[in-house]
């Protein structure tokens, strides 16, 4: 009990997906859209003010955002049906129903990095500082996003008792766990963990500001690859949704979680990447063709 009143507003449930007053509308409007429309505008402005002080092109990042976003949304749901197929084998409409969940975010950024490289393939700009200015909205992003998992009950992890737990409704709960109430706040986890990582590159950049040499090109891209995904390792253990080969969730025996496996791979090219760096003190190849 003396613990529970340290957390009095430390359980969460969701009011519903829908914002209030909007549910019988036409068009009903989602907490989770709201949120990522919200991550793109902060992103937007943010990105465009990183790129103005680290002297790239005017109106680069206006002109990339809208093509960057529309083909990560594609990645990130082509991704997550792949590995679900079997959900969508008997009804393969059923897959362009983004609006009813299942997206990935390790999809999302393959198909933004695949776009980026071929945009400043385009405009002839390098791919490392302008993925440098990128990366601190994206992590703000993941921070915000992770909230629409709330409102959605969903992407939530194991039962809990701790003092900080979320509320799930019955119709939300996987069979198995139908008579649990309370699980992890998995979405909260991985919001503060972006959030602090955001953060760690928003004091990188402005040190690399002070002293250019000390953040060579390249460098924020792979602190963020590794601060990203060593929380997503340890934050995936506990869901009860994963993605995975060889098994189903919710445990994957047998099988691997792929975005623990995603994670540890980002990881390694992260610490690779920032060896090359700072012990070969090489610059990194441009996937883009263009000379840093």
């Amino acid at each position: 009990m003396a613990v529970e009143a340290l957390f009095p507003l430390a359980t969460f449930q969701s009011p519903g997906e829908f914002l209030p007053h909007t549910q019988n509308w036409f068009l009903p409007l989602r907490w989770y859209g709201l949120l990522i429309a919200t991550a793109v505008l902060i992103g937007l402005n943010l990105s465009s003010r990183l790129a103005k002080l680290r002297q790239l092109e005017n109106g680069l990042v206006s002109d990339l955002l809208p093509v960057l976003v529309l083909f990560a949304v594609i990645g990130a749901r082509i991704y997550y049906v792949a590995f679900e197929w079997h959900n969508y084998a008997s009804n393969p409409l059923k897959a362009l129903a983004i609006w009813e969940g299942g997206i990935a975010i390790h999809g999302a950024l393959l198909a933004g990095t695949i776009t980026l490289i071929l945009f400043c393939r385009w405009r002839r700009q390098p791919f490392w500082d302008v993925l440098d200015v990128l990366v601190p909205s994206v992590a703000l992003g993941q921070a915000i996003g992770r909230w629409g998992n709330f409102f959605n009950s969903e992407a939530f992890g194991v039962p809990t008792d701790l003092p900080w737990k979320l509320f799930i409704p019955a119709q939300s709960r996987p069979v198995m766990y139908s008579t649990s109430e309370f699980f992890h706040p998995t979405f909260l986890y991985e919001s503060i963990w972006n959030l602090l990582l955001f953060g760690l590159l928003m004091l990188l950049f402005r040190r690399g500001l002070k002293a250019p040499g000390m953040l060579p090109s390249g460098a924020m891209s792979c602190v963020y690859l590794v601060g990203y995904s060593l929380g997503r390792v340890w934050i995936e253990g506990l869901r009860i949704d994963p993605l995975c080969i060889g098994s189903l969730p919710p445990a994957c025996d047998g099988g691997i979680r792929i975005a623990q496996l995603m994670s540890c791979t980002l990881v390694a090219l992260g610490v690779l990447g920032l060896w090359w760096l700072y012990q070969r003190k090489r610059p990194l190849p441009d996937p883009s063709g263009q000379r840093s």
